[in-house]
């Protein structure tokens, strides 16, 4: 009963809610769009929609740019200036050879050296094309982008801090400290990281040959950690949200998987034991098709997780502005609660950075391990 006294309370004040702020707000916004078409009719331009756009916030932070882009203000002039650090542009096409500048020479749309940054649509991003004198694109010239993106950037840095922290962890071994006496410093933090992965992920999936793929395993965790940690940081980039990026990991872990293999491993596959001939015909083609699904499987997970948590973010946070633009006072109301759930998910994303590390890269040592798992039952089979 008092669950649906509750209920029925929240559903009359939204109810109110809507009817004292939505009359107000189309009553602006209708005046608002009638005064830009006047505007724009008499200039002799289509109109354009204006007000704040979820949909630029959100594709802007998943999809690769040439720049950090930070935050944005105007002057006592009303002029914008974009707060951001630029990053090195490098292009290459066969008729003008190569070229390099920084990304703030395409500032405000503007071209040079003969190439511009041309706005595409939501999901494909920004594209560096090659104008003419007039500053109409020239699509006769193949434009070869090399260009140090964010992502790139920030894929380097966290390649740079993985082997910082391995080396200074690896030197203070041979030093003595951790072995003659108790760890200290980075050894207390990643110490108990690596005996983890090696006792819960290395040793039950690939039994003795866990030594042999222990280093690969270590990289890809840790490699995949500091990248979901650093896109956390508000500004940075999302890489493991990149599928590009996740990609590249998949089709790494499926060359190691195939050269885990053995000859019972394909065995099982194109002559499954015990399996009446009728149903081989269906079950090889699936069994076949299983190889190449596992690495996709890594590929899209990752990928799926990461962008997934950063959209609920920027989208909470996105409804402060949405219902800003409705009304003052419902922009202010709506603030603490999306402040509020977007710390929250927040610190899930934080847990989802070491559990996303963790899963792909235990289903890659599964994955290896079922590659020659064969051999274990030969050893049985032998003693």
């Amino acid at each position: 009963m008092a669950l649906r006294t509750v209920k029925s309370l929240l559903v009359a004040s939204f109810s109110l809610f809507a009817i004292v702020f939505s009359a107000p707000a189309l009553a602006q916004d209708s005046a608002r769009h009638e005064a830009a078409a006047e505007n724009h009719e008499a200039a002799g331009h289509e109109t354009k929609k204006e007000g704040f756009d979820a949909a630029d916030v959100i594709f802007g932070h998943i999809l690769d740019n040439h720049e950090y882009h930070f935050t944005e203000y105007h002057d006592a002039e009303g002029n914008v200036h974009h707060v951001s650090i630029p990053l090195p542009i490098i292009l290459y096409s066969k008729e003008r050879g190569f070229a390099a500048f920084m990304s703030s020479r395409f500032e405000h749309g503007a071209a040079y050296n003969g190439y511009k940054i041309r706005e595409g649509s939501k999901m494909d991003g920004e594209k560096i094309v090659a104008v003419k004198e007039d500053g109409s694109e020239d699509a006769s010239i193949k434009v070869w982008d090399l260009s140090m993106t964010r992502n790139v950037v920030q894929m380097l840095i966290a390649l740079s801090v993985l082997v910082w922290l391995m080396v200074s962890m690896a030197n203070a071994y041979k030093k003595g400290l951790g072995v003659k006496t108790a760890p200290k410093g980075r050894q207390n933090l990643l110490e108990p990281i690596v005996t983890f992965v090696r006792d819960e992920v290395a040793k039950p999936n690939l039994g003795h040959k866990y030594e042999k793929y222990l280093p690969y395993l270590l990289t890809t965790f840790f490699f995949i950690l500091i990248n979901n940690i650093f896109g956390l940081i508000p500004g940075t980039a999302n890489v493991t949200g990149n599928i590009a990026f996740t990609v590249v990991l998949g089709l790494i872990s499926f060359v190691v998987i195939l050269f885990s293999t053995n000859s019972h491993f394909w065995g099982h596959i194109f002559n499954p034991p015990g399996v009446p001939g009728f149903v081989k015909f269906i079950l090889v083609p699936v069994e076949f098709l299983g190889v190449f699904i596992k690495p996709v499987a890594l590929i899209i997970r990752l990928f799926a997780n990461m962008v997934a948590g950063h959209i609920i973010i920027i989208c909470l946070i996105s409804l402060i502005f949405i219902f800003g633009q409705m009304n003052g006072a419902a922009g202010w109301g709506t603030s603490p609660v999306a402040i509020g759930f977007t710390v929250f998910i927040y610190m899930i994303e934080v847990l989802v950075a070491f559990l996303q590390a963790f899963i792909f890269t235990n289903l890659t040592a599964v994955f290896i391990g079922a590659a020659f798992e064969g051999e274990h039952h030969e050893e049985a089979a032998h003693h």
